[in-house]
């Protein structure tokens, strides 16, 4: 649930309190609180999430919390400011210890198998089962995403996603492209790119996250896309194996040579650094100097009013396309669906009381609140309904490639594999042969997970 967020604009603020240095441990998350004001008997639930330094989720939980009006109960942030890198790392290490565990945790779902096989998280399937919107408003594909290895959930999904095409309507207009553009196949993609080429020498044509420094963002916004759009697969369920070379490998890889070979892609310089996501949506996208993006819905919200790039009249100057699969096969279009999720760590002290807060946080009126004012898809059936979320800008467009979307593998291994694809898709835009790419990574993976978790195709 890749982000990069506002791309991914990605993750659930809690509270007003702002706990600048470490967390408090989690031995004091079921004390009394001294300073509250409020009945001795009240329990503190602390709330850890990645500070982006936004307010947008501070403004709503203030919101949940005064309908929540529970005087047993007081939520209250425990923030750690850090990248999105280092902020799994950290969360990891707090819930490992127990010195520094929260009681309720936000966590991607491409974390999500990890940290639970490590014993981290709570297993919530029994507490889930017998609410009733669990059953009746979480569709069975976004249920996937939060179920372990183990056939267990450990999370409730707070927000989806889906990855398009981006596309630039003034640079389509002067290249002669149509407006309304939907590709069928990848031929069609590096058609278009080509076209921009010829016909406007000072655009970028394509650009897709490429390197190590975006992290998530390569793995999944371009290398998984075009990997499962080519009908390939990261790893066997059947056999519990890893891909390692497989044809659809070389056709995703085979692409991203294709468009540094050919010159569609911008130079490493701006594509191979952390910035990168912010230079394509912030800088190249509204002045017209990129005509084709490959990367999620949430980019959007960087042109939105009060957003870091405003462009506007936006909605009339860009497209978003489905992302086609590559000869044009069946299903037709492709997307990667990710997310977050609200855990509950295996050592907080005040598990009942954080499920009960998550169940309300998490109902339809909340729900809507915080993916409207955030520019999430929702997770929700019901909030999906609603016909003012789904005229906000894009949301129906995005909200349809989702009847096509793949999940990242819900095994443990899948970051450390990760880390191997980002590498590999950054060798070959550097101009390292697919064959000699995918090698390499062959050679990682089965270090990583072992000779006996491996397969070709």
């Amino acid at each position: 649930m890749s982000k990069k967020f506002l791309k991914r604009i990605s993750l659930l603020v809690l509270g007003a309190t702002i706990i600048t240095s470490t967390l408090v441990g989690c031995t004091s998350s079921g004390s009394k609180s001294a300073n509250s004001g409020s009945s001795s008997d009240q329990i503190t639930l602390k709330f850890t999430y990645r500070d982006d330094g936004s307010d947008t989720y501070k403004k709503w939980i203030e919101e949940v919390n005064k309908k929540y009006n529970n005087p047993k109960v007081k939520v209250v942030a425990a923030p750690i400011t850090a990248s999105e890198g280092d902020y799994f790392t950290k969360i990891s290490l707090a819930l490992k210890s127990g010195v520094n565990c929260p009681d309720i945790v936000t966590e991607d779902t491409f974390m999500l198998n990890s940290d639970a096989s490590a014993g981290y998280l709570d297993d919530l399937t029994d507490k889930l089962n017998s609410w009733d919107d669990w059953k009746n408003q979480f569709s069975d594909p976004l249920k996937k995403g939060v179920t372990a290895q183990d056939g267990k959930v450990y999370a409730v999904p707070y927000s989806t996603d889906s990855r398009g095409l981006w596309y630039n309507k003034e640079v389509f207009k002067k290249a002669g492209l149509p407006e309304n553009w939907q590709p069928k196949n990848w031929d069609e993609v590096l058609q278009a790119c080509q076209t921009i080429k010829e016909k406007c020498p000072d655009v970028v044509p394509f650009w897709m996250n490429s390197g190590k420094a975006t992290g998530e963002a390569t793995s999944m916004q371009t290398y998984e896309m075009l990997l499962y759009g080519a009908s390939g697969t990261l790893y066997d369920s059947s056999s519990k194996k890893w891909v390692v070379n497989s044809n659809e490998m070389t056709d995703a890889l085979n692409f991203v040579d294709t468009i540094y070979k050919k010159g569609y892609g911008p130079s490493l310089s701006l594509v191979l650094n952390g910035e990168a996501g912010n230079t394509f949506a912030r800088k190249y996208m509204p002045t017209g100097k990129v005509g084709i993006g490959l990367d999620g819905y949430w980019t959007s919200g960087n042109w939105a009013k009060g957003g870091p790039a405003e462009w506007a009249d936006y909605t009339n100057k860009v497209g978003f396309a489905p992302f086609p699969t590559s000869k044009g096969q069946e299903p037709g279009t492709i997307t990667m669906a990710g997310g977050w999720s609200l855990a509950i760590p295996k050592q907080g002290k005040n598990k009942e009381a954080a499920m009960e807060f998550v169940k309300f946080a998490m109902n339809k009126e909340n729900m809507l609140s915080i993916d409207k004012a955030s520019g999430f898809l929702t997770t929700r059936k019901d909030v999906a309904e609603d016909k003012d979320f789904m005229a906000i800008p894009f949301n129906q467009q995005a909200n349809d490639m989702l009847k096509n979307a793949q999940f990242r593998p819900a095994v443990d291994k899948y970051p450390s594999v990760s880390t191997e694809i980002q590498a590999m898709v950054e060798s070959v835009a550097a101009g390292t042969k697919p064959a000699d790419a995918i090698a390499k990574y062959s050679q990682n993976v089965t270090r990583i997970v072992g000779s006996d978790k491996v397969t070709s195709k």
